[in-house]
């Protein structure tokens, strides 16, 4: 009975220490070597516990919690590969900067490397991946391993979420028995300090350096020619201090859709929303050069910005990143900063505020005119193809109810988004998974997202996206989650199309195309949700209005044809590019 009566305190302090410092949701995979954990979670009043059968969909539930969330998420899980299942959704957390904390369990240490059943190694068994991994001490009853298991909850949660967020890896070794004595009186508050929390580790703010601010101030008092990128950025804030330093400087902002700039409340003036498909055209792309760029978030999803930032390769180019990162693929920064965006932007402000700055508007005048003639021509031509993929995101744009949150699959949806998703005031929150960019996961990371939005979510995936992950659907079902799936079914990957490998058609389909020709309607009944084939744009937005309006899984499937899909985007490039060289000619 020690034994257990140490397993049984030594894990409720864990727990009671991790609610103590703000985490309330973790999500469980059953196993046998985790009892300890995953039943004294379940016990705990202020731990609210979501069941993942599968570790691969866990990760990526806990993942797209955690980044709507903005906070983080635990995970537990069994020994052996049950943890190995939870790699690519670590991968992910780690590069799109996600929190979360990794609890796996584990055999004693007399069981490892011995031939025991369901025992791998598991010490730092996520690599550079996880920011820090800690194998913790078997349980003990003793009253400084309490003040210890307490101390590190605390230590771990911090460490999560301090900048750059991302993984922390806890293993915990557990001897049988296994099952927690819940007889013990005022079980969570063994090991206590009268005091919030046993530790508190605070997260600072990296304010902006004055010498930093003056030469902003400077550079851009005496730059007409500028511009300012948002790429993927979730800071609710940060939108309103950029806007109003674009205004003040007569920047063009070219926001990436996971910006969150391209729909809100703030100011949508400045805001380049179409300049994905305008920067193709060498004509435009090669006389509107700027003098200096500034650059908040991640790198934005559009090649053609990648293209034309490597044109002007000379020009100064700084990147803000208030987490100390290096999230920089052009490798043509000239100026890393590591500041906060909003405060740095609010500080720049101030400085210009006592300057005389003067302005032809020739240059910002030229970006607007190009934008708004591209963004209409963009909205009738993607109007007039049956079924094209494009026009999906032109009609959610009319239809999604305001705040609600528009979860983007890889591949050709965040794509067709870039594209099609126009500047609105609706405060549409966009999330997708652009870390590693991967195709597996979503519908989790979706779910996931949706526990957390308090108006409707909804899901964009192609075919090969949702086949790869049909298995994190049990949540939806087990969780009574309510989601909204559009499913962009082209029978195969249909971004390959796009590539250069379409040119070879002798093992395209074989290798690339990869069509799987399956009926998904069955997958989603099994799951208990709703399933519903469209074929045509008015059988869409009857059907979406209705759905979206329920409770549960509902998935609405919209049939594409890949070669006629290439042949509609490149038609719709095509005149939108002969618009922008009239306007880049003058006429």
């Amino acid at each position: 009975m020690a034994s257990t009566s140490a397993l049984t305190l030594y894990t409720a302090a864990f727990v009671d220490e991790l609610t103590r410092c703000g985490l309330k949701d973790v999500v469980i995979s059953p196993g046998s070597r985790s009892t300890p954990m995953s039943m004294v979670m379940a016990e705990h009043p202020e731990m609210k516990v979501w069941i993942e059968i599968d570790e691969r969909s866990a990760g990526f539930f806990a993942l797209g919690m955690a980044k709507a969330k903005r906070e983080p998420v635990a995970l537990v899980c069994t020994s052996g590969t049950a943890a190995a299942n939870y790699m690519p959704a670590i991968v992910e957390a780690y590069l799109s900067r996600v929190p979360l904390l990794v609890i796996t369990t584990d055999r004693p240490h007399e069981l490892r490397d011995v031939g025991a059943p369901q025992a791998i190694d598991q010490i730092n068994l996520f690599g550079k991946y996880a920011k820090w991994f800690v194998e913790m001490a078997l349980p003990e009853e003793d009253e400084s391993m309490l003040r210890y298991v307490r101390t590190f909850a605390g230590r771990a949660i911090a460490t999560a979420f301090n900048g750059p967020a991302g993984v922390v890896h806890l293993n915990f070794p557990f001897r049988e028995p296994l099952i927690p004595d819940f007889s013990i009186e005022n079980l969570f508050n063994v090991g206590r300090m009268p005091r919030e929390r046993y530790v508190k580790g605070s997260i600072g703010t990296l304010l902006p350096d004055q010498e930093i601010v003056r030469e902003l101030a400077e550079i851009t008092q005496h730059t007409e020619k500028g511009l300012i990128i948002v790429g993927p950025h979730d800071e609710p804030e940060v939108a309103v201090a950029v806007t109003q330093l674009a205004e003040k400087l007569k920047y063009p902002i070219l926001a990436d859709p996971l910006s969150q700039l391209r729909s809100g409340n703030h100011n949508m003036d400045w805001i380049i929303d179409v300049y994905d498909t305008f920067l193709r055209e060498d004509g435009f792309a090669s006389s509107y050069q700027p003098d200096v760029i500034i650059r908040f978030g991640a790198m934005p999803i559009s090649k053609a910005l990648l293209l034309y930032l490597k044109r002007h390769a000379h020009i100064r180019q700084i990147i803000v990143d208030e987490d100390g990162g290096w999230r920089e693929p052009t490798l043509l920064a000239s100026d890393m900063v590591y500041t906060n965006s909003k405060m740095l932007c609010d500080k720049v402000l101030e400085q210009l505020h006592e300057r005389n700055i003067i302005r032809t508007m020739d240059w910002a005048d030229h970006w607007m005119k190009v934008n708004s003639k591209i963004r209409a021509l963009l909205s009738d031509e993607g109007r007039k193809e049956d079924l094209f993929a494009g026009r999906i995101i032109l009609e959610l744009a009319e239809l999604l109810p305001e705040n609600s949150t528009l979860f983007i699959g890889n591949s050709m949806p965040i794509r067709d988004v870039d594209s099609f998703f126009f500047n609105n005031h609706k405060g549409i929150r966009t999330l997708a998974n652009r870390g590693a960019n991967g195709i597996d996961g979503i519908i989790s990371s979706a779910l996931g997202a949706s526990t957390v939005a308090e108006e409707p979510l909804v899901l964009v995936i192609g075919d090969l996206s949702f086949y790869h992950d049909m298995n994190g659907l049990l949540a939806a079902k087990l969780n009574k989650l309510n989601v909204t799936i559009i499913l962009v079914n082209n029978d195969g990957g249909g971004i390959f199309s796009f590539l250069p490998q379409s040119n070879h058609p002798k093992h395209f389909e074989a290798l690339f195309g990869t069509p799987i020709g399956l009926d998904y309607s069955h997958a989603v009944a099994m799951y208990g949700g709703r399933f519903k084939r469209i074929s045509d744009w008015s059988e869409f937005r009857d059907t979406f209005a209705i759905e979206i309006q329920k409770e549960g899984l509902s998935v609405i499937e919209v049939p594409t044809n890949r070669q006629e899909n290439v042949i509609a985007h490149r038609e719709v490039w095509k005149k939108a590019l002969e618009a922008a060289r009239e306007i880049s000619n003058g006429r």
